[in-house]
């Protein structure tokens, strides 16, 4: 089992303006198979946008993604955890604020993200949500095989 948030998290972030539209954080989404993306400006993080936010803020309410704005829609000054935070503090937070995904801070900046599949595999790797984070989305209902 992993001590420090280091240790899990999956390393890097990808991320749009605040400005950016939501079909372009769709698109980057699809590119980089992800299911969210930081939105940052002035390199800070500004919120965090899934694709959930964007199908039940957006598109279930009739906005047009081609001009709303990641902003407009994320969820604002998301709850961070920091590299060398212990994993149990990464899991408070998630059991706290309701949330399957934390952005991980150092220094002021972003280096990654540790999400709930993340704490699974390394705290209960037998247990399904480990094997279904492991696995990917390769196979899933409308997700075309390669």
């Amino acid at each position: 089992m992993a001590d420090f948030v280091r240790e899990v998290m999956t390393p890097g972030v990808v991320a749009v303006r605040p400005d950016a539209s939501l079909v372009e954080a769709a698109q980057l989404m699809r590119a980089q198979d992800i299911g969210d993306v930081l939105v940052a400006g002035d390199h800070q993080v500004i919120g965090v946008l899934t694709d959930r936010d964007i199908t039940v803020r957006a598109v279930a309410d009739g906005a047009d993604p081609l001009t709303v704005s990641a902003h407009a829609v994320c969820t604002p000054h998301p709850v961070v955890v920091g590299p060398d935070d212990a994993v149990s503090e990464a899991i408070r937070l998630m059991r706290d604020h309701a949330v399957r995904r934390l952005p991980v801070i150092e220094d002021g900046h972003p280096v990654g993200m540790v999400s709930l599949g993340d704490l699974a595999v390394s705290q209960d790797p037998g247990s399904a949500l480990a094997d279904i984070s492991r696995a990917g989305p390769e196979g899933w209902p409308g997700t075309p095989l390669a």
